[in-house]
């Protein structure tokens, strides 16, 4: 372990933060050319489980030196005017959002925004786009503004992420948070004075947002998108009653922040390449390399809002076989873990190494670990649920392909042993027969919404030990509830890519379905 942003360098000191980082992957790779990418290439998969721990007491949020807070905030509340249809959606908002402005402390930045076909301001209101200041005169008076906001016009969210974007961009806090509720679907962006993907490209690396759905009318896949490139999480509410305590646990959870940046630095050897960096447990997450990748030998990946709490990363990487010896341990690459300063002691683990083991025994490289499997079988059974959704839009006519679907996603669900995707299947399946679902009557496009979020959630395999041929490498200090490894979704030996060709979906070895867009069977026709 090394030490950052300490007095006195105590190990075990009360508050200190301690960030682990174990490696997991099968190490052998078979010196076969690879069928996808440049020729002779290989390709070997590893996970990086990343913890974060505070030992002692609890401590205070991390705070700038020159801030009075660690947290900015944005609230954004749609006040389109499906929020009338009904009117109930928009006093549930109402009641959230003062809250969670009652919820901020003293001396934390905020601004609630009303979001249209633009977005306006509405607290503070100064004629500058300028944040307040938290304390009792300011969440009163943000209160009256909130209580009086009325819906009209239409969505483009787009807007509203722009907005909050140059409300915070001033802001020292480093923690810079955006919470985005909507009933609807971004209906108005070929309209907007600046569409959505462009806002999140503006965005991406430099605020976070949770995005939440309300009513019956919100589309999981736009909550989706946004969260995944502004690293956050997508969520939403049954019944309006729920908003408010969600709200207030969001808000708690922001305000328990750890650590606000975490980066990932990988560093190849010659003739290593970075192929593919993403967060795969709690959930599928974007993360682009702050520097090029493919044209530089190192690069650092950005992450955000740390809690306590245990996250995994899979990391693709492409080498050569090409006069590498046989039959001893090799590095591909380095994992180094940083963290700015925060104003308190940060552990922080040595470097660890991702290998290869070139072998010229086809069985030694063809063993997975069973976290790639994980992996693969939670992107199959999203793209499942997304193909029983499209069936069952079409009516009777669909209805045999949803039930196929449906019972597709609920076999992968007891075989990932996610008991709260089987939960969320049942609330849309009938699964009492053996082998078989079948669609429940009744149902609505919201119940469906409902099912996206919770198959795009991941859970991290828990085996206690690694299968035979898999290699775990560690700081040797288990994060909270681990034994030290890597033992979470994507982990796998080598191979060659699979390249869906409708999507372009990249994949692990093996896959038989596409995890993208389209979740075709790969090699046959959709699912």
């Amino acid at each position: 372990m090394t030490e950052t942003g300490g007095t006195d360098g105590a190990t075990g000191e009360s508050g200190a933060v301690e960030v682990t980082l174990a490696v997991g992957q099968n190490k052998y790779l078979s010196t076969v050319p690879a069928v996808a990418g440049p020729p002779g290439e290989q390709v070997m998969y590893a996970v990086l489980e990343v913890g974060v721990g505070t030992t002692g007491s609890a401590p205070a949020p991390p705070r700038p030196a020159d801030s009075g807070a660690a947290l900015a905030e944005v609230l954004i509340i749609d006040t389109s005017k499906s929020m009338l249809y009904p009117d109930s959606k928009l006093h549930a908002a109402k009641d959230a959002t003062v809250a969670a402005v009652r919820r901020l402390p003293d001396g934390t930045a905020f601004a609630v925004l009303s979001g249209r076909f633009d977005a306006t301001v509405v607290h503070p209101r100064t004629g500058t786009e300028a944040m307040a200041v938290a304390g009792p005169d300011q969440r009163d008076a943000a209160e009256h503004a909130i209580r009086v906001l009325d819906a009209d016009g239409g969505t483009a969210i787009g807007t509203w992420l722009d907005l909050a974007r140059r409300l915070l961009q001033e802001q020292p806090a480093p923690v810079k948070h955006v919470l985005l509720l909507t009933d609807g679907r971004n209906e108005h962006d070929a309209r907007a004075a600046i569409r959505l993907e462009n806002a999140l490209t503006a965005c991406a690396g430099r605020i976070s947002c949770d995005a939440w759905g309300i009513g019956d009318d919100w589309d999981a896949e736009l909550l989706l998108r946004i969260t995944r490139r502004l690293h956050g999480r997508a969520g939403a509410v049954r019944h309006e009653s729920e908003l408010t305590a969600a709200y207030q646990k969001l808000i708690d959870d922001l305000l328990g922040t750890s650590v606000p940046e975490l980066r990932i630095r990988l560093v190849p050897t010659p003739g290593t390449r970075i192929r593919q960096v993403k967060q795969i447990v709690p959930g599928e997450q974007e993360l682009p390399a702050t520097v090029d990748a493919s044209g530089a030998r190192e690069a650092e990946y950005v992450t955000r809002g740390w809690g306590d709490e245990v996250r995994h990363y899979q990391v693709v990487l492409a080498a050569d076989p090409s006069d590498r010896d046989l039959g001893e341990d090799l590095q591909l690459a380095a994992v180094e873990l940083s963290v700015p300063d925060i104003g308190r002691p940060v552990r922080l683990p040595l470097p660890q190494p991702i290998l290869v083991h070139w072998t010229d025994a086809p069985a030694d490289a063809s063993r997975p670990h069973p976290g790639i499997r994980r992996h693969q079988l939670y992107q199959q059974a999203n793209a499942a649920v997304l193909h029983a959704h499209q069936a069952w839009l079409r009516g009777g006519a669909g209805r045999p392909d949803a039930d196929a679907a449906l019972a597709r996603a609920v076999a992968l669900a007891g075989e990932l042993g996610d008991a709260q995707l089987l939960g969320a299947l049942r609330k849309v399946a009938d699964t009492s027969g053996p082998g078989a679902a079948r669609i429940r009557d009744g149902l609505k496009d919201v119940d469906w919404q409902h099912l996206i979020l919770s198959s795009a959630m991941t859970t991290p395999h828990r085996s206690p030990a690694a299968e035979p041929g898999a290699e775990e490498e560690g700081t040797g200090d288990a994060p909270a509830g681990g034994d030290g490894t890597a033992d979470g979704g994507g982990i796998a030996g080598g191979g060659a890519l699979v390249e869906c060709p409708a999507c372009h979906w990249l994949g692990p070895p093996g896959s038989r379905f596409c995890g993208g867009d389209c979740g075709r069977e790969l090699g046959g026709p959709p699912v």
